[in-house]
């Protein structure tokens, strides 16, 4: 697939909000990255290391996330050429390719955000998002577009990072906005897949990253999604919103006795394949879970269309969760888990018209996954 030498598609989109009407107790708003990075030994079978940031406003008076009180102060607010301040919230975890740093960061803050056409941005270009602070957290895009970066000062370690470019459907922005009706509904602006360089406390290392800035304002119920980086540029992903019956669960145990079945609402997958130069949708896509002795999950992942199936085994190797409490009509409060779990990839196949591929066809394979259970309303 061809290369490029800066980021394409609708990078606008990524100093901006409000383009659905604001919900009270519904909208919120988030910026994410996750990054994937080498092994200090490199192993090519191994989920790597992974850091996952996010920078995230909700229109509600109170959320409690994992149990600290997260009090918005108002809705963001904006200048006469577009910048944006607003109460806020950065949030982070480390997982150093054996043990789960769980929050490497929960701070509350204002939150600044400065588009590319801005009269007091010193560039012509890019654009910034960044926590008001002691320490930095910061995330970018360079005038030129062809990199952003990255930067955590945290107490834990110092993470600076560089993303650039990987290939055309990879590092084009897609952007996708629906409204369902009473002003609900999604944006989503994101990502797919990004090279990035940089270091941790000086000590230089390498991966991969996918970038997501999203709305949501309208109450989620469970789902499933994942995402998988192979080595030669290819991206994979599903996602599966359901209903089942931990719907009503109120705690962030790793794993339900009643958690045995969902009912699909929707089902999407996306490939971008290299090796046969095209991108494939699915449909139809399940997925199942069987429990490990450590109660983390493996992800059975089946998908297909009218040309290819494709079968995947991934074992969570750790897990990173967040909670969120938040108040609601007759003095009640709804609850929503969610978490997110590194990937050993135990197997995958890949059948199509010309041959059967399997996870020897790659020497690298990276992801990860999301479960969540409750409903935020």
């Amino acid at each position: 697939m061809t290369t490029i030498k800066s980021f394409q598609g609708d990078l606008s989109s990524l100093w901006k909000l409000q383009e659905l009407e604001p919900l009270h107790h519904l909208t919120w708003d988030w910026w994410w990255w996750l990054l994937m990075l080498d092994d200090e030994d490199d192993k090519g079978n191994s989920p790597g290391r992974q850091l996952m940031v996010l920078w995230s406003t909700k229109d509600n008076a109170l959320v409690e996330v994992n149990g600290f009180p997260w009090q918005p102060n108002g809705r963001p607010g904006f200048d006469e050429n577009g910048a944006i301040a607003m109460d806020g919230m950065i949030a982070a975890w480390w997982f150093d390719g054996e043990k789960m740093l769980e929050p490497l960061l929960l701070e509350e803050s204002r939150i600044i955000v400065i588009s590319e056409d801005h009269p007091s941005w010193p560039h012509s270009s890019g654009g910034i998002v960044a926590s008001m602070t002691e320490r930095e957290y910061s995330m970018g895009l360079n005038p030129e577009h062809t990199e952003f970066w990255l930067r955590l000062e945290t107490k834990h370690g110092d993470f600076n990072f560089k993303m650039k470019p990987w290939n055309l459907p990879m590092s084009t922005m897609k952007k996708a906005l629906a409204e369902y009706g009473g002003g609900m509904g999604y944006g989503i602006s994101r990502l797919h897949g990004a090279l990035c360089e940089g270091a941790i406390d000086g000590i230089e290392t390498k991966g991969t990253a996918y970038f997501q800035k999203v709305c949501v304002q309208a109450p989620s119920p469970p789902w499933f999604w994942g995402m998988l980086h192979f080595d030669d540029g290819s991206y994979l992903d599903w996602f599966v919103p359901h209903i089942s019956p931990t719907i009503t669960a109120r705690d962030s145990r790793p794993w339900k006795k009643r958690d045995i079945t969902h009912l699909a609402l929707s089902m999407g997958g996306l490939f971008h394949d290299v090796s046969r130069k095209r991108t494939e949708r699915f449909s139809k896509v399940t997925v199942e879970r069987t429990c490990q002795e450590n109660e983390l999950p493996v992800f059975h992942v089946h998908m297909w269309n009218g040309i290819t199936e494709i079968r995947i085994e991934a074992k969570a190797v750790s897990r990173a969760h967040w909670t969120f409490d938040q108040p609601t009509r007759g003095g009640m409060t709804s609850h929503l888990t969610y978490n997110e779990y590194p990937l050993e990839i135990v197997n995958i196949e890949i059948d199509d018209e010309i041959s059967v591929r399997s996870r020897t066809d790659w020497s690298q394979i990276r992801g990860n996954a999301e479960h969540s259970w409750g409903l935020l309303h």
